[in-house]
């Protein structure tokens, strides 16, 4: 896992290895099972995530029990309830595992610590970030401008192999289709 974590960090940034040594220090690892939460709504987040091995997705539930997806995450991928993690409030996202999934936590006061002494860190959280924001953007745009095949279509070139990993109803939760939308989708 520490060579993983460092390739992941030096494709940004390249770090000594006293500088690794010294980010890594900051992590902590925990492992959590099919179904367990990493984050749960009401809750106070206190970790953001990068997956070592596993799948995990983060999604609101309305109030009438509708699951809406917002993120899937596999291995080399960050995820929380970020809104939750920064301004250190309750979380309105659940992070939970599709896999049994192991993952490096990183506190937002050892985060602070890392990006306050190492700039190539501050660095790379901040390109993370922005990586983060275009994303986003993308997909409000996608689920705002584009119908449901070309948002399937889009899935299939940006994430191939999630669509061996993740449940068709997921899926289709994530696009914001019904499960046999994305029936008559995968069938075209």
């Amino acid at each position: 896992m520490n060579k993983e974590l460092r390739q992941h960090i030096e494709k940004i940034v390249s770090l000594t290895d006293s500088e690794f040594d010294f980010v890594l220090s900051h992590f902590t690892t925990k492992q959590f099972k099919k179904h367990q939460f990493l984050v749960q709504e009401s809750n106070y987040v206190t970790n953001d995530f990068w997956v070592v091995k596993g799948l995990v997705k983060a999604y609101h539930s309305d109030i009438d029990g509708k699951e809406h997806i917002m993120q899937f995450a596999m291995e080399d991928w960050w995820i929380t309830d970020y809104q939750a993690y920064f301004n250190q409030t309750k979380a309105t996202l659940n992070v939970s595992c599709l896999e049994g999934t192991e993952v490096l936590c990183l506190s937002l006061e050892n985060r602070d610590k890392i990006c306050a002494e190492l700039h190539k860190i501050e660095h790379f959280f901040r390109k993370k970030s922005n990586a983060g924001y275009v994303a986003l953007q993308r997909r409000i745009l996608s689920l705002l401008n584009s119908n449901a095949k070309e948002r399937y279509d889009q899935f299939l070139v940006q994430y191939p192999s999630l669509l061996q990993r993740v449940p068709k109803t997921l899926i289709a939760s994530y696009l914001g289709v019904s499960r046999e939308t994305l029936s008559r989708l995968s069938s075209l």
